[in-house]
């Protein structure tokens, strides 16, 4: 499957691609920084580097294979694309990131757009929230 998907994006089929590939469609956190990833592999006994994880994680980018995503100010972390939009919410305590999808938000943000002579291309929302003491 991971030799498919490289292929179709385009990419060559190298062993950091398909580790860092399959890493990535195995983990419980769907959201990963590079580090993740590297630790992950590190974890698994192979030998790519930090470098390598960085350079394959801008490669999948352009190649539209993962997402990256800024939430905190600067941190970065990849999840896999897919045609399946959804929003997040990052916790400000733990750092932990909940997808979300909500057909009433999705269909007030088109009302929006549409009042003002616009239609949305594509959108991104993140809640940065906290639990409830």
């Amino acid at each position: 499957m991971e030799n498919q998907e490289l292929r179709k994006a385009g990419l060559k089929v190298t062993l950091p691609r398909v580790k860092i590939l399959q890493i990535l469609e195995s983990a419980a956190d769907r959201h990963m920084s590079a580090e993740d990833v590297y630790k992950a592999l590190i974890d698994a006994d192979e030998d790519v580097g930090l470098a390598t994880v960085y350079r394959v994680l801008t490669q999948f980018e352009s190649a539209g294979l993962v997402i990256r995503h800024n939430f905190d100010g600067g941190h970065s972390v990849f999840e896999l694309a897919s045609d399946e939009h959804h929003d997040h919410m990052v916790c400000m305590e733990s750092g932990q990131i909940v997808e979300f999808r909500n057909a009433e938000i999705e269909r007030i943000q088109h009302a929006i757009a549409e009042e003002h002579g616009f239609e949305i291309v594509d959108h991104n929302l993140v809640l940065y929230v906290k639990p409830k003491n």
